[in-house]
């Protein structure tokens, strides 16, 4: 295993440096993503007072990754993913998700626990569990190979950076297990894991440190799939482009859902 695995299976997160290939990629997909902000069809995904687009597969891209005209995704993270996480594609439309001062302002549908929840614990998550009904009950309805942030402008590093909890995904893998070793895959979906979740959420919060990962057009951040994660507010004299901070996301889907909970990586 290469020490880039390694480190990606004891922390749950790799930062992948400066790639030209990839700054190329970003500039034209930063076109393609400003578009998005500005397309009808996408008009449902702005959240927060404005201050924050969320834009789920909101990116035009080909399934080599590559948007209209642009060049196909590559790249040192690129190379990690096929070498060590098996991944050759192909890519899904990313989500384009843009954050603007003054993130987050408060939803009407939100409650204040709720708000107060993603300013002071920065809507800390695990991707594929849905809140569901009107108490969010939490159920799995994703199965995620890994998240692919990829940023698309330049933006200082209190503009609303990604954050992710070290060892965390450790945690969650290990009680998702228990959870569910003993039920057929296609049972998963029945089980609501609120309680368990916020138990295990909590665990997180008082055990595993809180790492900021801002980061620039040309790098890359992966994180593991069962990565408590979320996204910081907006800081104080924070500064980002017009397009404000912008990253694509990319989610890949695994139809093996027995690899999905039981690999390390």
């Amino acid at each position: 295993m290469s020490s880039r695995a390694t480190r990606f299976e004891r922390d749950g997160f790799l930062r992948f440096p400066f790639s030209s290939a990839l700054k190329r990629w970003a500039e034209a997909a930063a076109v393609a993503g400003a578009a998005a902000m500005e397309d009808p069809r996408h008009a449902h995904w702005w959240r927060h007072g404005r201050t924050w687009f969320v834009g789920v597969d909101a990116l035009p891209n080909l399934p080599d990754g590559a948007v209209p005209g642009g060049p196909p995704l590559a790249g040192e993270a690129i190379d990690f993913l096929r070498d060590a996480l098996g991944f050759r594609g192909p890519w899904h439309q990313a989500q384009v998700s843009a954050c603007f001062p003054g993130y987050p302002q408060r939803d009407e549908s939100e409650s204040e626990a709720q708000h107060r929840f993603r300013r002071q614990r920065d809507a800390a998550h695990v991707d594929g569990l849905h809140g569901e009904g009107p108490e969010r009950r939490r159920y799995l309805r994703e199965y995620h190979d890994f998240i692919l942030g990829l940023p698309l402008t330049e933006a200082s590093a209190g503009a609303a950076p990604l954050v992710v909890w070290k060892g965390s995904h450790v945690i969650m893998q290990t009680v998702f297990t228990a959870a569910l070793q003993s039920l057929a895959p296609e049972r998963w979906g029945e089980i609501d894991f609120t309680d368990l979740y916020q138990q295990t959420r909590k665990q997180v919060f008082d055990t595993c440190e809180r790492i900021v990962l801002p980061a620039a057009p040309g790098e890359a951040t992966l994180v593991h799939r069962f990565a408590l994660h979320g996204v910081a507010p907006w800081g104080e004299g924070a500064h980002a482009s017009g397009q404000g901070r912008m990253i694509a996301y990319f989610r890949p889907e695994t139809t093996d859902k027995l690899k999905w909970l039981t690999s390390p990586l």
